[in-house]
């Protein structure tokens, strides 16, 4: 069967959660035995988000074959437990680059080169690449931007013309909008809708639904008003209220029956939804009974969808353990001196050091390391986490004036040095002294330790996005101060994972887990982190309640 096309667009205002709706969809309709795909498409003229700052984009995802990807393809990896590729995330900026590359080329015989066809083509190539590769019953593609947008217009011809180009049987086209209530009134307001839908329309596409995105549940007479005026079936107005917890959606769109419109649409059939299992994790997620309070000490802070996979990996840690995970975002600038830190995470049950780059407000995470390695917290340090954990390991304990080559050049001993050996690894344009390991590569787990434990087995394949490496002339004068080496590259070159002995819960990694963790199958070292810090909590819990018992008379 030829693969079925489905591009959702957004209108009104942008981070309505067209994302969401995506991962949502695709979610439910592989729980109707149909194989799905999902991809992103972004106006932005940048190549990928690998040179975008986590302050204008969020976090960058990274895919198994070395994607530097949008965000969104976190959330549709989460939702379908599906590995999508690099080809998933496609930007204006790889059509123009494709286009300018072909034209010096000569591949347009040298006639001029427009909008319409060549870059309306190239989109339509983009699109289909992910379909002829992975060939699932139904692609759903997410068209980043709010409708009206100047850089969206070529996207939305080329979307266009897929459904001529295909038929109306092949192509489905959702739209995902605001309904704002007014202030000091009760009614919910249909006209930013209705314009949104007309722009849409003005361009040459009728949506086939409306996804309806508010503060609360819709009325049934508003319902009806979008239907009319928007020209689609009122059962085809979809209602997403907002809700506590995100993984509640795609339950929300079965008793809406968004599924069923699709199906209709397409002239498909398929076994009804099985969405025990899902069911069963929002249960979970609502009635978690324990409580347990994480530090995320970073630098991005200001916008956290800089650690969005970090935040989810560990709430997915909670709903294993029937536990709510209150995470807290901490700057790791305001932590330099050891008071500061101290002060800070005296209340947390567990402290994660995250991914990063730069030299800026790396002295505050290497505080909050030593304060979670001397006072016993579960600690966790992902990929930069783990370099300067082994610079405040090197410094307190080896008594080595350490950093790392990136970031202390001034440093006599760089504990972690840039990937020099890498004749087959990308380089970035802002990088000229290493380059980037991208992707995922296999480890092997030294047997006996918390990693291995963790994984139940001594073999296992993890994401990287990284720069730095951890400098094999420390290896003997670090193991002989304590520090367990306990994962490695398959040759033994890399040290991929280092541990601690003497310490409830003490592992950094140089790959980031969090890319891998779903909700109904959380990662191995989330998982067991978490339970360390529940662990944590319940002694600090002990504690309080011993020293707030009145003296026996």
């Amino acid at each position: 069967m030829a693969t079925k096309y489905i591009f959702i667009t957004g209108g009104v205002v942008s981070s309505l959660g067209k994302g969401i709706t995506a991962a949502s969809l695709g979610r439910l309709l592989k729980s109707r035995g149909l194989k799905i795909s999902n991809q992103k498409f972004d106006p932005y003229i940048n190549v990928d988000p690998g040179n975008m700052s986590p302050y204008q984009h969020g976090e960058v995802f990274v895919t198994d074959d070395g994607g530097e990807t949008d965000l969104d393809l976190g959330h549709y990896e989460r939702f379908t437990d599906i590995s999508l590729s690099k080809d998933s995330c496609s930007t204006m900026g790889k059509v123009y680059d494709a286009i300018l590359k072909n034209e010096r080329q000569g591949e347009y015989l040298g006639g001029t080169v427009q909008v319409i066809p060549h870059i309306t083509n190239e989109i339509k190539t983009s699109i289909r690449r992910v379909a002829t590769e992975t060939h699932p019953d139904i692609l759903i593609t997410e068209i980043g931007g709010t409708v009206g947008d100047i850089e969206s217009l070529p996207i939305l011809e080329a979307i266009r013309q897929m459904r001529r180009d295909l038929g109306r049987d092949s192509v489905m086209y959702i739209h995902v909008t605001w309904v704002p209530y007014i202030m000091g009134e009760s009614e919910a307001k249909t006209k930013p809708t209705q314009h949104s839908v007309k722009e849409l329309r003005g361009i040459g596409i009728q949506p086939d639904a409306i996804v309806c995105r508010s503060t609360k549940p819709l009325f049934e007479e508003i319902e009806e008003k979008l239907a009319l005026f928007c020209d689609v079936p009122k059962e085809a107005v979809i209602q997403i209220p907002n809700v506590e917890n995100l993984y509640e959606i795609p339950l929300l769109l079965v008793t809406e029956g968004l599924d069923e419109i699709v199906l209709r649409h397409f002239r498909m059939e398929a076994s009804p939804p099985r969405m025990q299992e899902w069911e069963d994790l929002v249960r979970k997620c609502n009635y978690a009974s324990r409580k347990v309070k994480i530090a995320v000490v970073g630098k991005y802070v200001s916008l956290p969808d800089a650690y969005l996979s970090v935040c989810e990996a560990l709430k997915h840690g909670g709903i294993y353990h029937g536990a709510q995970v209150e995470i807290d975002l901490i700057y790791s600038g305001n932590l330099e001196d050891g008071r500061s830190a101290e002060e800070a995470l005296k209340n947390y049950h567990g402290i994660l050091v995250p991914a990063g780059f730069g030299d800026r407000a790396l002295e505050g995470k290497i505080k909050a390391i030593e304060y979670a390695r001397l006072q016993k917290i579960p600690f966790l340090g992902i990929c930069l986490g783990m370099q300067l954990a082994l610079v405040e390991y090197a410094r307190s304990v080896a008594g080595l004036d350490a950093g790392t080559e990136e970031a202390h050049p001034d440093k006599a001993h760089h504990v972690a040095c840039f990937v020099h050996d890498s004749k087959n690894l990308p380089a970035k344009p802002w990088d000229n002294t290493g380059s980037m390991r991208l992707g995922s590569f296999p480890c092997h787990l030294r047997a006996n330790t918390q990693v291995y434990k963790a994984y139940g087995t001594g073999e296992i394949r993890e994401r990287h996005r990284h720069r730095l490496e951890f400098n094999n002339a420390y290896r003997d004068i670090l193991e002989r101060n304590g520090l367990v080496l306990s994962g490695f590259s398959p040759d033994g070159n890399l040290v991929e994972v280092v541990e601690l002995k003497d310490h409830p819960w003490f592992v950094a990694c140089q790959f980031q887990p969090e890319f891998k963790s779903r909700p109904t199958r959380v990662h191995p070292l989330y998982r067991d982190f978490i339970e360390a810090a529940i662990k944590a909590a319940a002694e600090a819990a002990t504690e309080a309640t011993t020293e707030a018992a009145p003296p026996r008379s």
